[in-house]
């Protein structure tokens, strides 16, 4: 899938297509998890540290990722590429290999091309969204040719013309040749796929060691016998979070912990796993990261268990100048439980019960909590209909209302605790498409227009209230201190509320009171290619991306 994550964002929102777009953490240390083609061209890239991403593309349309929304349609896709064939080795949530001739999709390059361009046909019509193909004789030359065919195009190696065509690629083209490998082998005068091959197998041993070595002099003469693999054998379940500000406080690092190990044992046990080794993760305010493990007896899916060795593997670990991430994971699975009877829970004391008028005299009103919303959050209004989030603050939300279907929608605020306001569920891209049943042909949703354009009241003897901010529903006629809409795009002169970050869509500015205005986009062709980005939650190490071995006909589809 080509800026998957953008894509989607693009797609299910009328008035961000074409723009620039960048779906990530919106936190001081969130980093870009996808970034669309129009972001692209003013160098903001997957894994980019979000704060660079604003300063390189200040007007871009910085939202939060929606992953229900994006798994839903990744299952879409998946069930599309296991209709070609039964050996699908999904990578991500929007890349995978597909061995066609397993499926008896392809025996020539004629039917390999069909196959492919009917696939990219039915993923368009499926999802709304386009999708590259790569059809090579192995994963390695699959995976190259979808990255040459972005975006939303077909390549075909054809069978012969391998070494002409890796010859003169750089050598970071290679998989598992990351910037290291690739600065140490361009110090050594190699710079090319084809000096690569011209150095010879000893020599590449000598620089970078025996398995590296022997694994890339046979990807430069392009070799690549890996096979497509359909299930993979989950290694690890862990979890983890980045603050935005260090944390000091021993007790409050101790109860981040304690959450993250349930965090831990709910995905644990939503797969149906146990483990025996419990691991933590801390990174310390200087980025040195600390690594503890401790091994059970037997394997558990013992929330108190695992808290409890969190907890004890914590009391190694000196914190005092700050922690910037924790995280908690669990590996040695198995699909059972034995539980280890000195490894259990140890029983907390109950605690004596306080007097009955001393319990009430302490008891007191808990204050109301203001709602919280995320720039790019569906919600749903009773008289507007559904729109999206495109920024709050100072007690207000500024909502577009438009659904993938409508035209670019308008622009209204109103207070975070509007009762008329509620979050929701994300529309499906296609109208015929039903999310809340995925991956097959979806329901027609019901007659409701959602996020239709709301009906121009008719004149009255008295006008009714208006908040700051609402546009009036003349598309000429403009409220006091209200800029007027354009008809398409994003509108200028939607206001920046947002606490902590710059509004998708627009210039950010010091809290002095001053209105952001919008500066345009132009939409430019840039070099396709995304950096997987660590979701929040994964470790390092979670899912063995190494397959084995590749049959003739793999067919990748590349990460956006």
């Amino acid at each position: 899938m080509d800026a998957f994550f953008a894509s989607v964002e693009q797609a299910s929102k009328p008035s961000l297509r074409g723009k620039a777009v960048v779906v990530g953490g919106l936190g001081p240390r969130g980093v870009v998890a996808t970034a669309s083609y129009e972001a692209r061209v003013f160098g903001v890239h997957s894994a980019m540290p979000m704060a660079q991403a604003r300063r390189l593309a200040p007007n871009a349309a910085y939202l939060v990722p929606r992953f229900t929304l994006y798994r839903a349609i990744s299952d879409q896709v998946m069930a599309l590429l296991r209709e070609l064939s039964p050996l699908v080795e999904p990578l991500s949530l929007d890349e995978a290999f597909v061995d066609l001739e397993a499926g008896g999709a392809a025996r020539d390059e004629e039917s390999a091309r069909l196959a492919g361009e009917r696939l990219r046909a039915d993923i368009r019509a499926v999802t709304g969204l386009t999708g590259s193909v790569g059809l090579a004789a192995s994963k390695m030359l699959a995976k190259i040719a979808s990255e040459q065919a972005k975006p939303d195009g077909l390549v075909l190696i054809e069978p012969g013309t391998e070494r002409a065509l890796l010859g003169p690629m750089p050598v970071r083209t290679l998989p598992g040749v990351g910037p290291a490998t690739g600065d140490h082998l361009r110090r050594a005068g190699i710079s090319t796929v084809e000096e690569l091959a011209e150095a010879g197998e000893d020599e590449l041993v000598r620089l970078v060691g025996k398995a590296h070595g022997h694994a890339l002099y046979a990807m430069a003469l392009a070799r690549d016998d890996r096979p497509v693999v359909a299930e993979r054998e989950t290694k690890s379940v862990s979890v983890e979070d980045t603050y935005d500000v260090d944390i000091h406080d021993r007790l409050r690092v101790g109860l981040e912990v304690q959450r993250l190990a349930d965090r831990c044992v709910g995905r644990l046990r939503g797969a149906g796993l146990s483990g025996r080794t419990i691991v933590l993760k801390v990174r310390r305010y200087d980025f040195s990261t600390l690594t503890r493990s401790e091994t059970l007896r037997g394997p558990t899916d013992d929330p108190a268990v695992v808290r409890e060795a969190a907890a004890r593997l914590l009391d190694s670990v000196d914190t005092t100048g700050g922690v910037r991430l924790l995280g908690v994971g669990v590996s040695g699975l198995a699909d059972y439980t034995q539980e280890d009877l000195f490894a259990q829970a140890m029983p907390v004391p109950a605690a004596a019960e306080p007097e009955k008028g001393a319990a009430e005299a302490v008891v007191e009103r808990p204050e109301p909590v203001e709602r919280q919303w995320r720039a790019g959050q569906d919600v749903r209004h009773t008289e507007y209909g559904h729109g999206w989030v495109q920024g709050s603050g100072l007690g207000r939300v500024t909502v577009r209302f438009e659904t993938p279907q409508s035209p670019p929608g308008r622009v209204r605020t109103f207070f975070v605790a509007d009762p008329g306001l509620e979050s929701a569920e994300p529309l499906p891209l296609v109208a015929d498409a039903d999310l809340a049943h995925p991956p097959t042909r979806l329901g027609r949703p019901g007659s409701d227009r959602h996020g239709a354009p709301p009906r121009t009241p008719q004149a009255s003897a008295e006008a009714p209230p208006r908040m700051p901010g609402d546009v009036d529903p003349e598309p000429h006629e403009v409220l006091p201190g209200v800029v007027g809409q354009e008809a398409g795009g994003v509108l200028p002169g939607d206001v920046d509320q947002e606490a902590d970050g710059v509004l998708p869509g627009f210039v950010g500015r010091e809290a002095d009171g001053v209105m952001p205005r919008l500066v345009g986009q132009e939409t430019h062709e840039v070099l396709p290619g995304d950096v997987d980005q660590e979701a929040d939650g994964v470790m390092a190490g979670d899912r063995d991306q190494e397959a084995g071995e590749v049959r003739p006909g793999a067919v990748g589809a590349g990460g956006g």
